[in-house]
C-alpha cells in the first residue's frame, strides 16, 4: 500500500501591495477607450451669382410720351448657401417681379430724357442701379436672394430713321477733316524734306549738272531753285560794298565796323564763285 506524499509547505504568505488590494476589492479598471474625434467643421457658405437676361425689351416713355426707349435689362441675382440651380430656378420665378422692379424705377427717369437722348438715359439708370439703395433683396425659404440690374437703352425705330441722315453727314465731315489733317501733314513733312535736299544741293557745283540724270520734273525746279539764288547775289553783293564805303561820308576812316563788313562782303563773294573786288554779272 503505497503513501501518499506529503503537501508542499508554500512558507508563510508575501504581504500584498495597496494596488493589488485595491484591485481585489473593486475589480479591474475598464479599457482604455480614446475619445471620438471632433466633428469636422462645416463647409463655408459660398455665395453664387446667376444673369438672366431676357429676350423682351421693356418699354418706357420719353419725354412728353411721344416716343419710347427700349431697355433691354439684365437681371443679376446673388445668394450663399444655395446651389446654382436652385438660384436659377428661383431667379425665373421672379423674372415678372423683377420687370416690374426695373420699369417702376426706369419709368420716372425716362421722363426726364428726351427721345433722342438714349445714352444718357443708359447712364442715368446703371448710375441709379448701383447707388447705395441696391441691390434689392427678397426672402424666400429661409434664404436672402439679392437682386440688381443692368440695363442697355436703345432708342425708337422712327428716332434712329430720324438720326441717320444727321450721322451720315457728322460721319463724312469728320472723315474729310481728318483726312485734310493728315494731307497737310504729309505735304508739310515732304516740303521740309525738299527744302533740306535743295539746301545742300546748292551748295554743290556741280549739282546743277547732277540734277538733269534725275526725274525731268525735279531737274526743272532745281534750275529755278539755283537760278533764283543767283539773282539774289548782286543785290547782296552791292549792299555790302555800299555798306562797305559809305564810312567815307560819315568821316569815320578805317574801323572794326567798316572791317567786318568788309570780311562779310570777301567771304560772301568767296562762297558764290565771285572775283574779289569785282562787279556781279547783271
Amino acid at each position: 500500500m503505497s503513501v501518499p506524499p506529503l503537501p508542499i509547505d508554500p512558507g508563510p504568505a508575501q504581504p500584498r501591495s495597496f494596488g493589488q488590494w485595491l484591485r481585489d476589492l473593486v475589480g479591474a479598471p475598464p479599457a482604455y477607450v480614446p475619445p471620438p474625434p471632433p466633428p469636422l467643421p462645416a463647409p463655408p457658405l459660398v455665395a453664387v451669382t446667376q444673369q438672366i437676361e431676357p429676350d423682351e425689351p421693356i418699354l418706357v416713355p420719353a419725354e412728353r410720351d411721344a416716343f419710347d426707349f427700349y431697355i433691354h435689362p439684365v437681371y443679376i441675382w446673388s445668394g450663399v448657401g444655395l446651389p446654382v440651380q436652385q438660384l436659377r430656378q428661383y431667379a425665373h420665378q421672379f423674372e415678372g417681379w423683377a420687370r416690374r422692379t426695373v420699369r417702376d424705377e426706369a419709368i420716372g427717369i425716362s421722363r426726364q430724357h428726351a427721345p433722342h437722348q438714349g445714352r444718357a438715359l443708359e447712364w442715368a439708370l446703371n448710375e441709379r442701379f448701383d447707388s447705395q439703395n441696391w441691390p434689392r433683396s427678397y426672402r424666400i425659404d429661409g434664404l436672402v436672394l439679392k437682386f440688381r440690374p443692368r440695363v442697355r437703352v436703345v432708342l425708337d425705330q422712327r428716332i434712329r430713321e430720324y438720326l441717320r441722315p444727321y450721322w451720315q453727314e457728322r460721319i463724312r465731315m469728320e472723315c474729310d477733316h481728318e483726312l485734310g489733317l493728315l494731307r497737310t501733314r504729309l505735304v508739310a513733312e515732304l516740303t521740309r524734306e525738299w527744302c533740306e535736299v535743295l539746301r545742300r544741293l546748292g551748295q554743290e557745283p556741280t549739282a546743277a549738272h547732277a540734277s538733269r540724270l534725275t526725274d525731268e520734273r525735279f531737274a526743272k525746279v532745281f534750275r529755278e531753285f539755283v537760278e533764283e539764288q543767283r539773282q539774289v547775289v548782286p543785290d547782296i553783293v552791292d549792299l555790302l560794298r555800299y555798306a562797305v564805303g559809305k564810312h567815307d561820308d560819315l568821316g569815320l576812316g578805317p574801323s572794326e565796323y567798316t572791317q567786318a563788313w568788309d570780311v562779310a562782303l570777301r567771304t560772301y563773294q568767296k562762297q558764290h564763285g565771285l572775283t574779289i573786288g569785282a562787279q556781279p554779272d547783271r
